[in-house]
């Protein structure tokens, strides 16, 4: 569906984004394309789009009408009832779009219709952006930053829509996000970004194989933890402390634990996790 053996983009003199290695997106696939503000993610979209310059050897195989696209910030006209907007860009009256018209109950956005776009919440925004986006049953669809402005409760909501909706759909899906939690459980591969550069790509519990281990235990990072765990493998982790034991190691680790009464957490998969160590073991600073 999207290939890449190389892709480059430039701002003037800057290098805003350098892929030089093959990426495959194939048809079918749920991709997380995450990093931190500036790392490139929506500037891979757009280059892949043809919206800016970009230089390499990549393709989509998809007709441009086979391509949906939902931005970051989506801006609709005012002056007239949502209603009329999506009659605009549907053909219709969106509740005698055969497909519209379950996505207006399916995200309970009938009540909306009457609104004017000003009027409405962010969290009703972003529905009426997915309602046209999904209505167009395109086999390629890009969500940049779908939950911006909404809270936790509701981005969790939205992303289980979402879910839900695609559960028996074909359709290949990027998904760009700097909310890590909210993929952990939507995609099949991820896509890693810092500063224009590709860290890591691959399925996600391959990578945290890699990078993180067949397990963790997550504790409080305090300086009597540290030495308490002195000599197990740990992650390089800002917040918490992360125990990598191998197999050998394990049952000493969790005995350590109880005796000192320190609360803890197995870790199998996650991929904020992830994304801190391959930064770390990748030379990744904050600076």
């Amino acid at each position: 569906m999207i290939h890449i053996d190389n892709l480059s983009v430039h701002y003037g003199d800057r290098l805003a984004l350098c892929i030089d290695e093959p990426v495959t997106f194939n048809a079918g696939d749920r991709v997380g394309v995450i990093g931190s503000n500036g790392a490139g993610k929506t500037t891979l979209i757009n280059a892949l789009l043809g919206l800016i310059p970009a230089t390499g050897t990549f393709h989509l195989d998809a007709k441009p009408e086979d391509i949906g696209v939902h931005m970051q910030h989506n801006e609709y006209s005012s002056n007239v009832p949502v209603r009329n907007v999506m009659n605009l860009i549907l053909g219709c009256k969106p509740e005698a779009h055969p497909i519209a018209a379950k996505l207006i109950d399916y995200f309970n956005f009938s009540h909306c219709l009457g609104k004017r776009f000003e009027k409405m919440s962010g969290g009703e925004k972003q529905k009426m952006t997915l309602i046209l986006v999904l209505a167009k049953e395109t086999p390629l669809v890009f969500f940049d930053e779908v939950t911006t402005g909404l809270d936790f409760v509701s981005r969790d909501h939205l992303m289980q829509l979402l879910r839900d909706w695609y559960t028996n759909r074909d359709a290949t899906l990027v998904f760009i996000t700097h909310y890590y939690k909210e993929i952990e459980n939507l995609v099949n591969k991820l896509l890693i970004l810092d500063r224009g550069r590709l860290l890591a790509f691959g399925h996600p519990q391959e990578l945290f194989r890699t990078y993180c281990g067949e397990r963790l235990f997550i504790t409080e990072k305090t300086a009597e933890t540290e030495k308490i765990f002195a000599d197990v493998p740990i992650l390089p982790l800002k917040d918490e402390l992360a125990l990598r034991p191998d197999d050998a190691e394990a049952e000493a680790v969790f005995r350590l634990l109880e005796k000192h009464h320190l609360s803890y957490r197995r870790c199998h998969m996650d991929i904020e996790i992830l994304a801190q160590t391959v930064m770390a073991k990748k030379g990744v600073t904050d600076e």
